[in-house]
Order: C-alpha cells, then sequence, then structure tokens
C-alpha cells in the first residue's frame, strides 16, 4: 500500500512510503494489539472468535487464551499486568500467576455496556472507553443496554473507584493520553472525529471539544488511537491509520487493504507498528517509535 501525505511533515514521522507487510490472515475480526517486550511477541484479540492469540516471528501464531470474554482492547499495567476490556463487561487484569482479576463490571448498580479499549496512566489510574459495540451480534453478546448512555470511565489507581467521565458520545472508542499526561484524548466512531479533555489532579476531565476530524475515503472509522513518543496522535481512521501533529493537522494515511481496528508499536526499538485489520495483521516500519508501557 502507499503512504497518502496530506502534509510533508509526515515524511519525518512514518517516512517515504509505507511499506505493509502481511503477517497473517483468516481472522474473524483482529483487535487490541499489545506488544510484550519480555518475550518479543504480540496479543492480539479476535473478538467474534472469543480467542486471544500471540504472534512472533519465531513462533507464528499461537493461542493466548480461550475463550477471553470476547476480549476488545488490552494493554499493560506499569508491573507489567496485562488489562483487558471484555465485551461481556468486564474489565479484568491478568495477573503473573495466570489468573484473573476482575476490576470493574457495573456502574452504580447497573451492567457496564461492553467495555471497548483502555489506558493506563503513570500514576496505575486506569481509564477505559465503554460504547456498546459488545452487545451486538457477532460482535459480542446480544442483549438489552442496562445503561441510557456511552461513556468513559475512571477506575482509580488502587481499584476501589469506578468514576463516570463523560456521557456525552454516540460511541466512545479508542483513547490515549498526552505526553504529560495532561489531556485526554477520546474517539467518538459514530460522530467520526476525536475529542480532548484536560485532565484535572485528581484524575477527572474537563472540556472534551472536538479536536480533529477524521475524514477521508475507504474502509475504516476512528477506532484505536495512540500517541507516539514525540507527541504524533495515530488513529484509525478512513482507509488507514491516520496520522496527526501535536497541532491536529492531519498529516496523512498509512493506507492499508483492510480497514483498521487498532494498532500498537512494537520490536525492540519500537518503531515498527503492527496493526489489527479486520481479518489480518499487518506491520509497518515508522521513523518515530511509539511509547514503552512498563519499564
Amino acid at each position: 500500500m502507499t503512504l497518502s501525505i496530506r502534509d510533508d511533515r509526515i515524511r519525518a514521522v512514518v517516512g517515504d512510503n509505507a511499506d505493509v507487510r502481511r503477517l497473517a490472515t483468516g481472522f474473524k475480526f483482529t483487535e487490541g494489539p499489545v506488544w510484550d517486550p519480555r518475550t518479543e511477541s504480540l496479543i492480539f484479540s479476535d473478538m467474534p472468535g472469543d480467542i486471544m492469540r500471540r504472534w512472533s516471528a519465531a513462533k507464528g501464531i499461537e493461542t493466548f487464551r480461550q475463550p477471553c470474554g470476547k476480549t476488545n482492547g488490552n494493554t499493560w499495567d506499569k508491573q507489567g499486568r496485562l488489562v483487558s476490556c471484555e465485551h461481556a463487561s468486564r474489565v479484568t487484569r491478568t495477573e503473573p500467576d495466570g489468573s484473573i482479576t476482575v476490576l470493574a463490571t457495573h456502574y452504580e448498580g447497573k451492567e457496564l455496556n461492553s467495555p471497548n479499549d483502555i489506558i493506563v496512566k503513570s500514576d496505575g489510574a486506569i481509564y477505559f472507553s465503554d460504547p456498546s459495540y459488545g452487545r451486538m451480534d457477532y460482535f459480542g453478546i446480544p442483549r438489552e443496554q442496562d445503561l441510557d448512555f456511552q461513556g468513559v470511565f475512571r477506575i482509580s489507581p488502587d481499584g476501589s473507584k469506578l468514576t463516570l467521565l463523560a456521557s456525552d458520545f454516540g460511541q466512545p472508542n479508542g483513547l490515549t493520553c498526552s505526553l504529560d499526561e495532561s489531556k485526554l484524548f477520546v474517539n467518538d466512531t459514530d460522530r467520526g472525529h476525536i475529542r480532548v479533555f484536560d485532565v484535572k489532579s485528581d484524575g477527572s476531565v474537563s472540556g472534551g471539544e472536538v479536536w480533529a476530524e477524521v475524514t477521508g475515503d475507504g474502509d475504516g472509522a476512528p477506532d484505536g488511537m495512540k500517541i507516539d513518543s514525540k507527541g504524533n496522535l495515530y488513529t484509525t481512521g478512513p482507509g488507514g491509520i491516520h496520522v496527526f501533529a501535536p497541532d491536529a493537522t492531519d498529516l496523512g494515511v498509512i493506507g492499508l487493504p483492510e480497514g483498521p481496528a487498532n494498532f500498537t508499536w512494537g520490536d525492540a526499538d519500537l518503531r515498527t507498528l503492527y496493526v489489527t485489520a479486520t481479518s489480518s495483521l499487518y506491520r509497518v516500519r515508522v521513523n518515530v517509535p511509539g511509547r514503552k508501557l512498563f519499564q
């Protein structure tokens, strides 16, 4: 595929072209990729198949966990434990011994919609989006929705408190923090844009104005989103992976043959972008590395 250049600054971030290579295919719908530097492997979800998989250059595709509660988004906490959003309406953490700790299932007595994507701040607080996709056929478990909104939540660092941060979304999805963690960016898939919130010292947020529209041709919508080590914001969108400068300029699009759902950076130098796109797993090398999730 090719790199669609909208602003020449993208050359410094991605390169002069985008050599996208397919690593594996034949999945139902891939999501939630996270790089594990300890095993030099990529963990990712296949929601409709209710399975989590692991890919490595040495072993190819292996089963990581099955069943998996229709897991979608994954990340690491600061201790290197896997934290996951399950479409079965749970946020969970995988302990070093492989046991599962449930972190959240309900808000004010009502079951969460279907936790979707997730990040962990440096203080250990967990932020996650809760759209209704996991209550739909194929992507989750069909059932009526308990909550009358689709929101973004925060779990306190000690895990004792679940706080609703914002509820005025169509369908909140990917989310990420600025490098200094003073801003929280959240995709709204239904409305095709990225919103930005100011993060207060107590972890609550304010604001929420539209930061950028994600526009273009081809399959894909604002879904997975992350910021690299220089503050450039990557998000899935029409046609591939859109790269935004810190000033909200859409620099261009890394084209993909399938609609992308999510991505992460991996390999020792964190300059390989691993992309989960519908039925396949892809990778492309970029110039600016991603960020370490834990040491």
